[in-house]
């Protein structure tokens, strides 16, 4: 059995085959051009080489450096297009002419243990072998200079980066020092005295001095409080009275107060208050005591803030009548208080120095710490400074020091470019095998862009793909010469075609069972060989004892039906209503077939869609359906028109109709889905025109294959030929 590939590019090679043979023409004739072509002239090779050097002698690590990094430079440095057009003016040559005949290999790093090779290998072809040596001298030269360059070139930018940048540092460095001078003005003296002890010393001082001061606080108010024993007066009270009994002025005042009391109290038993001289004492008295108030405020002073005063005249006069020795000691207890607030204040002044230095203390380790930091940075500063200093001076001294990190190695010699004579029959053998593959290669890519299903294997593939019945395989019939129009009809008996037919009735009352009466068959598009699979499908029903009737519904096309020698009504395009209103005039016996009946279409006629949904195509299939056992519908292909969807309703089951090399694998797969998601009954697919053997008698004389499609018209696997199809309106 022939591969599937096989089929399907044997298909392609009887479409497109000028195609290939065009392509393979084209490609022999190129081979051709090629082989007649004549002998290049002889090329010459220039060969030389460089090596990486270094100076014999270095006294900078500057110089070893750039040394070292020259040793790195790559082909498109080496072969730049400044080094090209330098030498192309030199020799008056195009630079593009260099640069294609130029060939540099540069030496491959060394492996561990091994010696890392140090020689350029430099190479230059060209048709006149005195021309390649200068050629090659000149660039070997411009790179040996060019080393040198871009060595002198990276010193230079190194010195001018560093002197660029040592202002710089050195501000930098100096604004580190300031910072650090300013700092140790500020707080080095109490980072020393926290080191040497004496801020601790002062700390501990402080409060030795506040317990003593603490300790003559408590003996003042010892005594304070003996005194206020022996007096009853407090600190206060003591103050006002020796303040008041010390004075002269309240002294005379209170001995004339006395005085006019003692007259006041004489003259009272004697003179009622009313007497003027009552009155005059009492007004005398009462001046005295005004004026002893007055003075009292004055000597007290400050408004009694200070000490408290008695508000009446008894109080101040009882405040100030102490004797010389009580008065003795209440000036000994205000004494005593004054020199106990002066204490009290030293304490005071003794706590806030204590707790300024303990503060003072507590700041130290972070003071240490930014010094640390300044010191640091200051170091850091010094270091970049004289690392740059050192730099600067070793790249100055490997001035003198660099050179070119390339020399000569070899000499350029002229070798002739060894060439292998070219052989015409082989450049035309190979030619041909090339011609041969992109002529097959043309051939086979065509037919793999039609889109369309090449073989049966490619149909049966796609249907198991979506789980769709494979119904049956029908081979290609014979078409009688006499008439190439007609659609080859089963009508012997005896015919092998029938078996396949029978085999699809069978496949079709199995999976329909009893309740399918009305079948439609349909394709996608035309000349899939939907009309020739409803008729001899017909024909093996009607030979199986079925009555049958096939009912033209493609109301688009002209009839088909004369194929089965019936003959048609002339007057049934002017009128299909009245046409499909009686099955008893529209129905016609086939007359080769026993129990075969026909409906031949009137077509082609317009608005085909409202006679499909007309009350009469209604009462004709309910009439069929009664009257026979199974109604086939050969419809209009679902790329042309929805009529088939709209007979759709009256059936009892869809069959679809796919032919190699004819149906589109877009548009069947669509066909199919659409069925499916709409549940309109699809029962399977049936390949038609397949590569099948069939069995033919010795007698029969096959017929010549049809012009209409030759693509399709042999039979694969037999020696027979058989005759194509004729499809063009099915």
């Amino acid at each position: 059995m022939t591969p599937p590939i096989v089929k399907r590019y044997l298909i392609a090679f009887e479409k497109y085959k000028w195609i290939g043979l065009a392509s393979f023409a084209l490609v022999v004739a190129g081979s051709t051009v090629v082989a007649v072509q004549p002998e290049p002239p002889t090329n010459y090779i220039a060969d030389g080489a460089l090596t990486y050097n270094r100076p014999p002698v270095s006294f900078s690590l500057t110089g070893n450096e750039i040394q070292q990094q020259g040793q790195d430079l790559s082909e498109t440095a080496l072969l730049s297009d400044q080094i090209i057009e330098t030498v192309a003016t030199k020799v008056n040559l195009k630079p593009k002419t260099i640069g294609t005949n130029i060939a540099l290999k540069l030496p491959e790093k060394a492996k561990a243990g091994e010696i890392a090779s140090t020689v350029i290998d430099l190479k230059y072809k060209d048709t006149d072998p005195k021309r390649a040596q200068e050629v090659l001298q000149e660039l070997m030269q411009a790179m040996i200079k060019l080393s040198g360059e871009i060595n002198t070139g990276r010193l230079k930018s190194i010195i001018q980066k560093i002197e660029e940048r040592l202002p710089q540092a050195r501000l930098e460095l100096q604004t580190a020092e300031k910072r650090l001078e300013q700092y140790d003005r500020r707080e080095r003296p109490a980072i020393l005295s926290a080191e040497n002890g004496s801020l601790l010393a002062g700390i501990t001082n402080s409060q030795n001095q506040q317990r003593q001061i603490q300790l003559n606080i408590a003996g003042i108010d010892a005594q304070i409080r003996s005194l206020q024993a022996k007096l009853g007066l407090d600190v206060n009270k003591a103050y006002v009275s020796s303040a008041l009994s010390a004075d002269p002025i309240l002294g005379s005042l209170r001995t004339q107060l006395y005085q006019t009391e003692s007259q006041i109290a004489l003259f009272r038993k004697d003179l009622r208050p009313e007497h003027p001289t009552m009155i005059q004492l009492q007004r005398q008295k009462e001046a005295t005591e005004q004026l002893l108030q007055q003075r009292a405020n004055e000597v007290i002073g400050g408004g009694g803030t200070a000490a408290p005063l008695a508000g009446d005249v008894s109080g101040i006069r009882a405040q100030s009548n102490l004797d010389p020795a009580r008065q003795g000691l209440a000036n000994q207890m205000v004494t005593l208080q004054t020199q106990r607030d002066t204490l009290q204040q030293q304490l005071a002044q003794q706590i806030r120095e204590e707790v300024s230095l303990r503060q003072e203390y507590s700041l130290i380790p972070n003071k240490q710490l930014e010094r640390s930091r300044l010191e640091q940075e200051v170091a850091l500063k010094k270091a970049v400074y004289d690392q740059m200093q050192a730099k600067l001076t070793d790249s100055k001294t490997a001035e003198a020091e660099t050179v070119s990190s390339l020399t000569v190695a070899r000499v350029p010699t002229i070798i002739p470019e060894p060439k292998k004579a070219k052989s015409v029959p082989a450049t035309l053998g190979i030619g041909g095998f090339l011609g041969f593959l992109v002529g097959g290669g043309v051939i086979f890519l065509l037919g793999s862009l039609e889109g369309t299903f090449k073989t049966k294997e490619d149909i049966r593939d796609s249907l198991k793909q979506r789980e769709v019945v494979l119904l049956g395989e029908l081979p290609l019939m014979p078409v009688d010469d006499l008439d190439p129009e007609a659609v080859p009809v089963v009508f012997s008996p005896d015919s092998p075609y029938l078996e396949f037919y029978e085999k699809f009735r069978s496949n079709l009352r199995r999976l329909g069972g009893k309740d399918l009466k009305i079948l439609l068959i349909g394709s996608t598009s035309a000349q899939e060989g939907k009309t020739v699979s409803a008729y001899n499908l017909g024909v093996a029903c009607a030979r199986a004892g079925k009555r049958t009737l096939i009912i033209e519904t493609d109301l688009r096309s002209l009839s088909k039906a004369a194929s089965l020698k019936v003959t048609l009504d002339p007057e049934a395009t002017i009128e299909p209503l009245r046409y499909y209103a009686s099955l008893s005039d529209c129905i016609r016996l086939v007359p080769d077939v026993e129990n075969l009946y026909i409906i031949p279409s009137p077509g082609p006629v317009r608005q085909s869609p409202a006679i499909i949904e007309s009350s009469e195509m209604r009462r004709l299939m309910e009439d069929a359906r009664e009257r026979y056992d199974l109604v086939i519908l050969d419809t209009s292909p679902l790329s042309y028109s929805n009529d088939p969807l709209l007979i759709q309703p009256y059936s009892d089951g869809i069959v679809l109709v796919a032919r190699p090399n004819y149906t589109q694998e877009n548009m069947l797969g669509e066909a199919i889905d659409q069925l499916q998601e709409a549940e309109l009954g699809l029962l399977g697919v049936i390949i038609n025109g397949a590569d099948i053997e069939v069995a033919v008698p010795q007698t029969a004389e096959p017929s010549p294959t049809s012009s209409a499609e030759p693509e399709s018209a042999i039979v694969k696997e037999t020696d027979q030929v058989s005759a194509s199809v004729n499809n063009s309106h099915n």
